[in-house]
């Protein structure tokens, strides 16, 4: 799995012409999926994010999490993670899991990010085309791929 983790202020998730998904501090999470991804990869993710210490103290050090925060959050699908750019410039997207693989690993994060936070997450739609809003607080992004640990 991958993941964008992006420090927000405020983000959104607009389906035609709806908004389905709205959050003020926070964090704006994207995530990826392919076929070698199993339970091990989402709790390593689930755990890594939910106690990644980038939210400022009182001492302005971000030295705390979401958690600590009691921030809030917004998980989007993003197949595009896993995109090839090695070759010609029309991205390829062989890597990304199709949906019959995606959306139980995609609903077995969610529910894992839920019970590890301790409340209800906002989401965007699997699959639909999303206009995705935020305000990167700092600006705060951090990549991650459970494929590569350090």
């Amino acid at each position: 799995m991958k993941a964008v983790i992006q420090r927000v202020s405020q983000s959104s998730v607009v389906v035609d012409s709806q908004v389905i998904s709205q959050i003020r501090q926070g964090l704006l999470v994207l995530v990826g999926i392919e076929d070698a991804d199993n339970e091990d990869d989402i709790n390593w993710l689930v755990s890594k994010i939910v106690h990644l210490r980038i939210f400022a103290n009182e001492n302005q050090i971000m030295n705390l999490s979401l958690k600590d925060i009691d921030g809030e959050m917004i998980v989007v699908s993003q197949f595009t993670l896993h995109a090839l750019t090695k070759k010609g410039n029309r991205p390829s997207y062989i890597r990304a899991s199709k949906p019959e693989i995606a959306i139980p690993l995609y609903e077995s994060f969610l529910k894992q990010m839920e019970s590890e936070l301790g409340k209800k997450i906002q989401t965007g739609q699997f699959g639909a085309d999303m206009k995705v809003s935020l305000v990167n607080d700092g600006p705060v992004t951090i990549i991650i791929d459970t494929k590569n640990k350090e």
